[in-house]
């Protein structure tokens, strides 16, 4: 189960859903969409077009390796003590051959849909189709998304405690902008919502279904509208993954010369530690996200080096203070430390 923040506008969340969904189509997995905002339909059509045959691979490599030397252009002067420590790359290592890479200024072709099934959950639709349903402890709209998801797992063969007579295939669940007013929540919108506990239930009994089942879930939720803490914390710990992101559009920092390279922050709150007392922390503290012309890309977070003396001392105040922000609120480089180390 991950659960991805959404960013204040919900642009780049939105991107990583449909990477994810994206990646299920490219691997021939079965697609269960569930939105109370956008149609199922159309998060389908706009999925990122993923990059097969080799020329588009090189095309893809040709603006990676543009970004790069935008990062570090051929003319930069580096301090002789730094010249000879080993490079580190921006982004973290990972196996080259895992996944897929995607376009990002196209969408996929109908062809690559003929050959996966899929099925949609979209909220109006469903209460117009079954207007009265029973009471129970539960939200509303949260139960029918949960029957609806035992329903596709218990009929199309993805229960693990069940013998499989076809051929085992992987249920890829994306719900989208859970716990927003569209559902029928009201966390987004009071500090003391009537029912605090539908969210968390729900996800509760949701994880279950992913335990005994060949299944892999994502939720994005607008977590910077829900007010009370304490649902956040219980819905941190009823997930396997937290991921949340953090756009730098409307803020200060989209004009601070400290972040112009990148468009955002990601922050990894938690990571998977399934059959395991502790989870395998990555040396990586600060990532940071780039969005190009048909790459999305999560990178090291690098900051610029010192200023020269020709920039004023104003700006060289601004720079100090948001390496400072930076440090608490992202991560330093260097645990226990307090600022961090240029």
């Amino acid at each position: 189960l991950v659960f991805t923040e959404e960013d204040k506008y919900g642009l780049y969340s939105n991107l990583l859903f449909k990477y994810f969904l994206a990646e299920g189509v490219v691997c021939g997995h079965e697609l269960f969409v569930a939105s109370a905002k956008e149609h199922p339909d159309n998060i389908l059509k706009e999925l990122p077009a993923p990059l097969l045959d080799d020329t588009q691979r090189n095309e893809l490599g040709e603006e990676a390796m543009a970004v790069k030397s935008e990062d570090f252009p051929d003319s930069l002067k580096i301090a002789w003590r730094y010249q000879n420590l080993p490079k580190t790359e921006a982004s973290p290592t990972t196996p080259t051959k895992f996944g897929h890479y995607y376009d990002v200024s196209k969408t996929m072709s109908p062809e690559l849909f003929q050959s996966i099934k899929w099925h949609s959950f979209y909220l109006p639709e469903e209460l117009t189709l079954q207007p009265k349903m029973k009471a129970c402890r539960m939200n509303s709209a949260y139960a029918r998304l949960l029957r609806s998801i035992q329903r596709i797992i218990s009929q199309e063969g993805f229960d693990g405690s069940d013998p499989q007579k076809k051929q085992k295939n992987i249920l890829r669940i994306g719900i989208q902008s859970l716990g927003s007013m569209l559902w029928g929540d009201d966390i987004c919108s009071s500090n003391t919502p009537e029912d605090t506990h539908s969210l968390t239930k729900f996800l509760y009994l949701l994880r279950g279904l992913l335990r005994k089942s060949l299944s892999a879930c994502i939720i994005t939720v607008p977590a910077h509208l829900i007010q009370n803490k304490a649902i956040m914390e219980r819905v941190t710990n009823l997930s396997d993954m937290v991921v949340g992101l953090e756009s730098f559009i409307g803020s200060e920092r989209e004009t601070n010369p400290l972040y112009k390279d990148y468009h955002g922050l990601v922050h990894v709150h938690q990571i998977p530690r399934l059959n395991s007392l502790i989870c395998d922390v990555s040396d990586t503290k600060d990532l940071a996200f780039r969005l190009k012309r048909k790459l999305f890309t999560i990178e090291r977070l690098h900051l610029p080096p010192d200023l020269s003396d020709t920039v004023s001392r104003t700006s060289k105040q601004d720079l100090a203070e948001s390496a400072k922000l930076l440090s608490s609120g992202c991560g330093a480089m260097a645990i226990g430390k307090k600022h961090l180390d240029f």
